[in-house]
C-alpha cells in the first residue's frame, strides 16, 4: 500500500467520522433548547448514534465481503445502498419532530457544513491521479460539486437572511450533486455503462471508499433537504 493510497483511505474515513459528529453535537444543542424531556433527548440522540453506527457496519460488510462489487448483480447489489439513506432521510426531513428540532437549528449551520464537499472532491482527485477513478469524476473532468462545497460557508455567513437565494443555492447545489451522482453509476462496469474510460468506477465499492456513497453523499443531499424545509418554514 502506498502512502498516497493510504493517505486518502483514511481521509474518507475521517471527513465521514468528523462531519457526521459535527451533525450529531447540533443535533444535540437543538435537542436541549425543544424543552423536551431529557428522556426523549437521550432516545433521539442514542437512535441516531446507533443508526449510524449500524449503517457503517453494514456498509462495511458488504465491501469488505466484495458483494458490493459484484457488477454483475448490478443493480441490485448496489440500489439498497443507494435508496436506503434516501428513504430515511427524507422520513426524516418531514417528520413533525424534525420540524421542531430545526426551529432550533440555525440556517447557518445547515448551509456551512456542507464544505465538507470541497474535501470530497480532492479526495476524489488524489484517487484519480493514483488511476484509481476515471478522471470525469474529479474537478478536472465532468465533476462541478466543489463549487457547493466552495460557495457553502459564503452563502452561510453573507446571504442566510435572503431566503429566495438561499433555496435556489440549495437547488442548484443539489443539481450539482445530482450530476456527479449519475456520471459515477454511469461510470461502473455494468450493463448502464455509458463512460468506458479506464479505469472504472469500481473504487467506491471497496472499504472505505464505500462511505462516499453510502455516507457522504447522503450528507450532501440530508442537509440540502433539511436546509429547504427550513426555509421553507419561515414566514
Amino acid at each position: 500500500m502506498s502512502l498516497l493510497f493510504g493517505t486518502t483511505a483514511i481521509g474518507f474515513v475521517l471527513l465521514t467520522a468528523l462531519f457526521y459528529g459535527l451533525v450529531l453535537r447540533h443535533l444535540r444543542a437543538a435537542l436541549v433548547k425543544t424543552g423536551w424531556t431529557e428522556e426523549k433527548q437521550k432516545k433521539i440522540r442514542t437512535g441516531a448514534f446507533l443508526t449510524i453506527m449500524i449503517w457503517s457496519i453494514l456498509v462495511a460488510v458488504v465491501a469488505l465481503t466484495g458483494f458490493a462489487g459484484r457488477f454483475e448483480l448490478f443493480p441490485l447489489n448496489i440500489a439498497p445502498f443507494l435508496f436506503i439513506p434516501l428513504i430515511g432521510i427524507m422520513w426524516i426531513t418531514f417528520s413533525a419532530g424534525t420540524k421542531q428540532i430545526l426551529k432550533h437549528v440555525p440556517i447557518q449551520a445547515l448551509t456551512s457544513l456542507q464544505v465538507f464537499r470541497v474535501f470530497v472532491e480532492i479526495l476524489l482527485w488524489m484517487l484519480f491521479i493514483q488511476n484509481l477513478l476515471p478522471e470525469q469524476m474529479t474537478f478536472e473532468g465532468r465533476n462541478f460539486d466543489i463549487i457547493a462545497g466552495v460557495t457553502a460557508p459564503l452563502m452561510a455567513y453573507f446571504f442566510s437572511e435572503n431566503k429566495k437565494l438561499m433555496v435556489v443555492w440549495n437547488l442548484l447545489s443539489l443539481a450539482l450533486l445530482i450530476n456527479i451522482v449519475t456520471i459515477a453509476i454511469l461510470s461502473m462496469p455494468s450493463p448502464f455503462r455509458v463512460f468506458f474510460n479506464e479505469p472504472g468506477n469500481t473504487i467506491v465499492t471497496t472499504f472505505p471508499f464505500i462511505f462516499l456513497p453510502t455516507f457522504l453523499v447522503p450528507l450532501a443531499y440530508g442537509l440540502h433537504f433539511l436546509s429547504l424545509r427550513t426555509l421553507l418554514m419561515k414566514d
